[in-house]
């Protein structure tokens, strides 16, 4: 009975150690996992939103340009002057061309291109004659052998009559201020990101030899051309896992994917683990030597120790090791070790499940405890509002005074979005200046009533180091009858982005 009850001791201690040891490797491993994925979706979202705001001031310079022209059709010197001018100005573009309506070239910059009196016949030219509005074109191969994507904007006459276009090329092969843009990858360890067109055309690439390249049967790139952002891990064309993030590029129909290898991700684990072991192993086999010592002095105590050391994941274990006739030291002690642990093993499963459900910068929820409250609305079939806040012009915020200064300011926003909600609202981080309001049973009025109150606050306090800033907001409700929470949350966004569209600072339902 002694030895049975010793065997079953030591096998039960064994086996809480080495389920401890894989909890805490599943859950390290999810963790770093999932802590790529949001990292590389993050950064993915901030490229593509630096390139919308890089192609969005390269259509205004041609606009701006454009009504320059205006004055100075068939004056050859001062159209050559103005190629130049807009070239030079702010690098933006390798090489600009002024073409009348008819095709033929006007100005050119630089003039080594030698392309002046030329009809150019180029898909990307060609397309943006026909359409006489502002054109990003897709990728093609120029007169001149370069693989280009060309942004044009229409010039017309006072009259209004059409008469050409004023438009300038990004290599995409070569230097160029979009290769600049992209290419600034702070990380190594095999991680890289990538650029495709609207046509699942390879536009950036680390291995200049894959651009211009159509990839197909790429799940990424299906969902990313398709407006959608995102993470997900997949094994890449050379068959290595990979852990991705995208989004798309709204004013281009490109998409960007940042990804990082798995093994590099899941590297320190191995290390982490074998601490682990080598900082618990002596006090394991501490333990399993007093148990031996204790079980021959008096097996009772310890045979229910044991049995309820077996059922440690069971409702009221703890309370039953609490009752235990503990009567001499070492039965004692072994009992308060069995609940020390079991509260520790609690505390840490429970901080986990909060750290996993909150942002750690702002304290706010995030994107996966966003999801499970949805859920419960779901579930309980509640009507519920949402609210998409975006700081106006972060960026700057980010570029002028740095990014703790940045962060400063997010955990203030994050503060006023607290104090204007009620008990039993939500408020959520779900990514760089982009937060999110869950307001169940709540109507599109009270809704709206809430957002502009947010506003208003916001705009009204004066940041550290920064002074004022705005946000834009975006409403939408759910129906009663229980609208995809998908659905609401795309809406809301479609309202920020209105907002955005119509001046920022504003609340848009």
């Amino acid at each position: 009975m002694l030895r049975l009850i010793l065997l079953v001791t030591i096998l039960s201690c064994l086996v809480t150690l080495v389920n401890t040891f894989y909890a805490g490797y599943k859950v390290q491993r999810q963790q770093l996992v999932q802590n790529t994925l949001e990292s590389n979706l993050i950064y993915a979202q901030k490229l593509a939103n630096s390139t919308d705001e890089f192609l969005h001031s390269a259509l205004q310079q041609l606009k701006v340009s454009a009504m320059l022209l205006e004055d100075m059709l068939g004056d050859e010197q001062r159209l050559q002057v103005e190629a130049e001018r807009l070239r030079l100005q702010t690098d933006s573009f390798n090489s600009v061309l002024i073409i009348d309506q008819n095709g033929a070239v006007q100005a050119t910059s630089p003039e080594s291109l030698q392309l002046t009196g030329l009809s150019l016949d180029s898909p990307g030219v060609q397309d943006a004659l026909a359409q006489k509005a502002p054109v990003i074109s897709t990728p093609y191969l120029s007169t001149v052998g370069n693989f280009i994507v060309f942004i044009s904007h229409p010039i017309f006459d006072k009259s209004g009559k059409y008469r050409g276009l004023v438009g300038g090329s990004l290599y995409l092969k070569k230097e160029s201020i979009l290769n600049r843009l992209l290419g600034h990858h702070p990380y190594r360890d095999g991680s890289y990101l990538y650029v495709v067109s609207a046509e699942k055309e390879i536009i950036y690439h680390p291995d200049t030899s894959r651009v211009g390249n159509v990839v197909e049967g790429n799940e990424v790139i299906d969902r990313v051309v398709q407006a959608q952002s995102g993470s997900m891990a997949l094994t890449n064309s050379q068959g290595i896992r990979m852990l991705a993030g995208y989004a798309p590029v709204p004013l281009s129909g490109w998409g960007i994917v940042a990804q990082r290898p798995e093994s590099a991700t899941l590297e320190p684990l191995e290390g982490l683990m074998h601490q682990v072991i080598n900082k618990t192993l002596p006090v394991a086999v501490i333990s399993l030597l007093l148990v031996w010592w204790g079980a021959r002095k008096i097996a009772k105590p310890l045979r229910q120790l044991a049995e309820n050391a077996r059922m440690m994941h069971s409702s009221g274990t703890e309370s039953e090791i609490s009752h235990v006739r503990s009567w001499y030291f070492e039965a004692h002690e072994l009992k308060k070790a069995l609940l020390m642990g079991m509260g520790f093993l609690k505390r840490n499963i429970e901080k986990l499940d909060k750290d996993n459900r909150t942002d750690p910068l702002t304290g706010l929820l995030n994107r996966r405890g966003l999801d499970q409250e949805l859920r419960v609305c779901g579930h309980m079939q509640r009507m519920f509002a949402v609210i998409s806040v975006d700081i106006d012009c972060f960026k700057q915020v980010n570029d002028t005074y740095g990014h703790d200064t940045g962060d400063i300011v997010l955990k203030e926003l994050a503060v006023q979005m607290r104090n204007s909600i009620r008990s039993g609202d939500w408020a959520c981080r779900i990514g760089g200046e982009e937060f999110l309001i869950l307001l169940p049973d709540t109507t599109v009025e009270m809704a709206v009533e809430v957002a502009e109150r947010l506003r208003a606050q916001v705009e009204s306090t004066e940041m550290p180091e920064v002074g004022h800033i705005t946000i834009s907001l975006g409403v939408a409700v759910s129906a009663a009858d229980g609208t995809d929470p998908a659905i609401v949350l795309k809406q809301a966004d479609d309202k920020l982005y209105q907002a955005k569209h119509n001046g920022r600072n504003r609340v848009e339902a």
